[in-house]
């Protein structure tokens, strides 16, 4: 990973904390001794900083350069060209971290050979940069809404290159991964009149609305596409 790349991933986790609440602009200039304006104008890309001043902001943070690493899917235990690995992450990070650091998987879920290779993409430009396929694990009650199509402790495999929706095979509903606040939810998804329409497949379970912001793409509020359920006996 170059100093350019580096740069770019730490300019990404600070815009990541600053949406989750952790850390605002004016702290991070009390943390570094550096001016609100200075630091703006790195966080939208408007100028890079120093090495010395990476520094700063990564103790600031108590970060190192490893945490901007993301994790490496050439994992030793496959080789080249007969599989495939994907970290199992948190909720948390699914929603909110571009770059899953190694610190943040929990495991890894080896799949297929050719399996992702083989997966369309269809994604907004801002989430162009991010890391593409995560996993994550569903608990019991996230799971009802869904059953039986998704059975609790299940692994779900996302997309986060495909935030569109329009469908990925004609006349089949996709299934998304969707931020609801600071939590993820799995549902089928419409948009009408500037809401997604997030539709459970337990009919159980009722129909939510999802308000989109003024000037926000429903794309933002989508995590993935759902790519694959694994559902444990």
């Amino acid at each position: 990973m170059n100093f350019t790349q580096m740069h770019e991933r730490l300019r990404m986790e600070l815009l990541r904390r600053i949406q989750r609440g952790t850390v605002s602009v004016s702290l991070l200039a009390r943390q570094t001794g550096f001016g609100q304006s200075h630091l703006s104008n790195f966080l939208h890309s408007r100028r890079q900083l120093s090495l010395e001043a990476l520094d700063r902001i990564l103790a600031a943070q108590h970060m190192t350069a490893g945490d901007l690493l993301p994790t490496n899917f050439s994992s030793e235990e496959l080789p080249a060209g007969e599989g495939g690995t994907v970290p199992v992450v948190s909720h948390t990070a699914a929603l909110f971290e571009p770059f899953i650091r190694a610190s943040a998987a929990q495991t890894m879920l080896h799949l297929p050979a050719g399996l992702l290779q083989s997966i369309r993409t269809r994604v907004s430009t801002p989430r162009r940069a991010w890391q593409r396929f995560v996993a994550v694990r569903i608990s019991a009650a996230d799971a009802m809404p869904m059953e039986p199509l998704i059975l609790p402790e299940a692994l779900t495999l996302i997309d986060r290159h495909y935030n569109s929706l329009i469908p990925y095979r004609p006349n089949r509903p996709n299934l998304y991964a969707v931020r609801h606040g600071s939590r993820l939810w799995l549902r089928y998804v419409d948009f009408v009149a500037n809401r997604l329409v997030l539709r459970p497949h337990n009919i159980a379970y009722p129909v939510d609305l999802l308000e989109v912001k003024h000037g926000e793409p429903p794309s933002e509020l989508i995590v993935g596409r759902i790519a694959l359920i694994l559902n444990e006996p």
